[in-house]
């Protein structure tokens, strides 16, 4: 070997020792993370047990709360940010402890956070990525909260307590309960699988919405329908403490059938505006699907509420088809498996009560109360037109015209009509007059109008089903089904 090879070799020999010195005394000294979270601890940190909590994406905006209010109740403490890039995200908070004097690449950063719908018109910002640093019970530990990014095959949220053996256990278990004790759930009314989307407020599908503001004059029912209604579900929910004394079931069904438009929806959208403080969950069209986490999260959260609107989409009659729905199976097992102690009310409508699945009715707590949302009489007529037309100088006169040339309309072909006639109104360009809505009138009923107000839910348009199994619907109010194999209660 040369001279100058040796020189080479002697070199590189010099600069392996610095650098294998560099990482010893790194390892020893960690990066700043592992130096801040190991002051806190009074220990090194990369010796600490880690224990993990997982949940679903959702529950990242109560799993954020929950933490916030456990901190709070231990004297409080402080949130530190984690640099290092992309690297986090591969990396477990032990891994990040252990690992960060040997590659140096975890840092101490700014706390990463994400704005979280908490209700229609709410926002909180969560952390995202950081380490929360406090004393439970006088003991000092360090928590990292995260969110997995999608990218890299991340789901859900994620808690890694760092504490001595035994303590980290009994934080998770008090995260667990404040979870579902300030649940940014409870009491709201939610849709699941609705996806985050710029309309909707929702977090990891599940949407927030306002609670309806409508008041008795608003529904148009038969002659004390909606007080049976009213008791069975909002009544219920009033006096569980006086029920729950005597020893009754809290957990009801109700079901609200009837021809489409006639007002079931509308009845629905009513009793949620008098359940303030009752948790509901909205389900229908292919959200149905959801009934078993929809029913979980009611159990949760109970007093609760889940709607399952058009319901013989996924309960139609096991005799009417060899292969039953599957969805049917999940409906009746999540019906059943709350206990009666349950306050939880479950409120169905279809629009064909005779393809319903009559074991829905089999079991008390399933359906307890059928109402009927029949197409409207003369004087159910009379008034949901003043009731779409209050706003508007219509006389009493033009309104009863309107009642006795209607029949067989629903609440829907009414409030068309009275849109229709300002519409009149407008492109004649004068205000709204009794001949407005005369000539609206006389337009929806024009018999190239058959369609239009059959999709308005009224008479006119194709041929209603005869025979067995049509279904009662074209009964006027206060005239009893006849029993024709369709839903006995």
């Amino acid at each position: 070997m040369d001279e100058q090879t040796e020189r080479v070799a002697a070199g590189v020999a010099d600069y392996l020792e610095h650098v294998v010195e560099a990482v010893r005394e790194g390892r020893r000294a960690g990066t700043p993370l592992a130096r801040a979270v190991g002051e806190h601890l009074g220990t090194e940190a990369g010796q600490v047990p880690v224990v993990t909590h997982r949940v679903d994406r959702h529950q990242h905006v109560n799993l954020d709360v929950a933490l916030e209010a456990l901190v709070s109740e231990h004297g409080g403490g402080t949130v530190i940010g984690v640099g290092g890039g992309d690297q986090r995200h591969h990396s477990s908070f032990s891994g990040m402890l252990e690992e960060s004097g040997r590659w140096g690449s975890f840092t101490v950063g700014a706390v990463e956070r994400v704005s979280l719908p908490t209700g229609p018109h709410s926002q909180r910002e969560a952390v995202s990525f950081g380490v929360h640093l406090f004393r439970y019970r006088g003991t000092p530990v360090a928590v990292l909260e995260s969110v997995g990014e999608e990218r890299f095959g991340g789901v859900g949220a994620t808690l890694q307590v760092a504490a001595a053996e035994g303590v980290a256990q009994d934080i998770v278990a008090d995260v667990r309960r404040l979870v579902v004790e300030r649940s940014v759930f409870r009491g709201q009314i939610l849709t699941l699988g609705s996806g985050d989307d710029a309309y909707t407020p929702s977090v990891g599908g599940i949407g927030f919405h306002p609670r309806p503001t409508l008041t008795r004059q608003d529904v148009v029912l038969p002659a004390g329908s909606l007080e049976r209604v009213e008791r069975h579900v909002v009544g219920t929910a009033q006096h569980r403490d006086v029920l729950r004394a005597a020893g009754q079931h809290l957990k009801r069904g109700l079901l609200l059938y009837g021809p489409p438009g006639t007002g079931k929806t509308h009845t629905v959208r009513y009793l949620l505006g008098h359940l303030e403080g009752v948790t509901t969950v909205l389900l229908s069209g292919t959200s149905l699907r959801f009934v078993g986490e929809a029913v979980e999260l009611a159990r949760a959260l109970e007093p609760a509420v889940v709607v399952l609107e058009d319901v013989d989409l996924v309960a139609e009659s096991r005799d009417l088809s060899p292969d039953a729905q599957p969805l049917l199976f999940t409906v009746l097992e999540a019906m059943d498996g709350l206990g009666g102690d349950a306050d939880v009310a479950f409120v169905l409508t279809t629009n064909r009560a005779d393809l319903l699945e009559p074991a829905l009715a089999q079991r008390p707590g399933r359906v307890d109360l059928a109402v009927e949302v029949p197409l409207p009489d003369d004087a159910g007529r009379r008034a949901l037109a003043g009731l779409y037309g209050r706003d508007l100088p219509f006389g009493d006169e033009v309104l009863e015209v309107v009642a006795a040339r209607t029949a067989g309309m629903t609440a829907s072909f009414f409030k068309e009509l009275v849109r229709r006639s300002v519409l009149v109104a407008a492109e004649a360009g004068h205000p709204v007059t009794d001949d407005d809505l005369g000539t609206a009138l006389d337009e929806l009923l024009d018999e190239r109008e058959a369609l239009t107000r059959s999709l308005l839910g009224g008479a006119g348009g194709p041929a209603a089903p005869q025979g067995p199994g049509a279904g009662p619907y074209a009964r006027p109010f206060g005239v009893p089904a006849e029993p024709d194999g369709g839903l006995y209660l």
